[in-house]
């Protein structure tokens, strides 16, 4: 029997039982729809991860102050002021592979501009910065050298502020308040979004360091060049781990710490943080989809529970076939075609259902989503060898059947 023959053999079959065909397509159809569905989901997590790691920079150690001991008690992280700006100049300059070194002092302040006002946060550092940052402007310019040395009263804002401050207004050379102390836009940032702990990146004002802490902040000088963290970037390229230990060796020789101290800081690799957040990211969507996956399994062991039936229907069929001159392989291929009919169709329903859940999801829900075709081709792929996989028992048993046994067989 030509394959053609087998193909329209298999379709008559199935078309003669339309309400059972189509129940046992429903698990192929719900299993592909939900591989497409998860898969997109979790595609778009993991590329939503990667924009969030770009918008904050690529190569970055952070160094925040640590801990000290005070009366027998060791205190938290953080609990002292143990960097200050001359550290991050000295990181900069000393430390191999470092390309710019930013110090960083932040505040929660709110902003006046005439009859507006808006809580946000107000950051003190220099140009390098935005270096570490890798942001840049849309319009204005960034700090003078002038204006960082003198403390000048001048700021560099970000979207978020600029709208609620100004709505669809020019901020530039606008003056907003800030503790009362009246600053000029010179420049507006790019947009960065979210970053990724969920945190609004636009809503922030820069200011010079100085700025920060003699006037908005009123710092006694003993405190002045104190800052709260230190940003270092690092050059494309170079170990990330071997300059981590250069900072940790510069911070120490500075901070005069002997060998059997402990350090009176902090060092982390952002980029271990986050690409370990992309690898979590990549694990939920390979999980979402196995779980997606035992969809197709029962909907394949539908599919062999149907086609077991519809073999024990069709007994003298067969006996009849075998007699007039069908051979094993025949009736072998005429039910697996049967089987893998029902698989292909219920995926390409499976693919129109799942298409359209993903374009729910991200309308709905507002997720971020990627329909991609391997997705697509993957779920496709998968029904038809659950098909041919759980077609293969029945078929196998219908082309064991002996003929006289089949022709008898009531």
């Amino acid at each position: 029997m030509s394959l053609l023959v087998a193909v329209r053999a298999a379709w008559r079959a199935l078309v003669t039982h339309p309400t059972r065909s189509l129940l046992t397509m429903l698990g192929i159809v719900i299993g592909v729809a939900a591989v497409i569905t998860m898969v997109a989901v979790g595609t778009g997590a993991q590329q939503r991860v990667s924009q969030q790691i770009q918008a904050l920079g690529s190569n970055l150690i952070t160094v925040s102050p640590g801990s000290r001991t005070a009366t027998g008690a060791r205190l938290g992280s953080g609990a002292t002021n143990t960097l200050t700006e001359d550290d991050a100049a000295a990181l900069a300059r000393e430390v191999p592979g470092v390309r710019a070194a930013s110090p960083l002092s932040r505040a929660n302040v709110q902003a006046i501009a005439m009859n507006a006002n808006w809580p946000t946060t107000v950051i003190g550092s220099t140009n390098d910065y935005f270096v570490v940052r890798d942001w840049t402007l849309v319009a204005g310019r960034f700090f003078e050298p002038a204006e960082i040395g003198a403390a000048a009263k001048v700021a560099v804002i970000g979207q978020t502020v600029a709208r609620e401050l100004f709505g669809d207004g020019d901020p530039l050379d606008q003056v907003i308040r800030v503790n009362r102390v009246p600053l000029v836009v010179i420049g507006l940032l790019e947009r960065k979004g979210q970053n990724a702990f969920g945190a609004d990146q636009d809503d922030v004002v820069v200011v010079p360091i100085g700025t920060l802490h003699k006037r908005i902040q009123g710092r006694a000088t003993s405190r002045l060049r104190s800052v709260g963290s230190i940003t270092v970037k690092v050059e494309a390229g170079y170990d990330m781990a071997l300059a981590a230990a250069g900072v940790r060796e510069v911070l120490r020789q500075r901070h005069r710490l002997q060998p059997e101290q402990d350090d009176d800081f902090t060092v982390r690799n952002l980029s271990e943080v986050l690409s370990a957040q992309e690898t979590s990211a990549q694990v939920m969507t390979l999980l979402l989809a196995a779980v997606a996956g035992v969809s197709l399994v029962v909907g394949g062991i539908g599919i062999m529970n149907i086609m077991l039936v519809s073999v024990t229907e069709r007994t003298r069929e067969i006996g009849l076939r075998m007699a007039v001159g069908a051979r094993g392989r025949d009736i072998l291929a005429q039910f697996l075609i049967e089987a893998l009919t029902l698989s292909l169709i219920g995926g390409v329903l499976g693919i129109a259902l799942g298409a359209a859940a993903t374009w729910a999801v991200a309308a709905f829900a507002g997720w971020e989503v990627v329909l991609s075709v391997r997705s697509i081709a993957l779920a496709a792929g998968f029904a038809a060898a659950v098909g041919i996989f759980f077609g293969f028992y029945p078929a196998r048993r219908a082309a064991s059947l002996q003929p006289i046994q089949a022709l008898r067989y009531e």
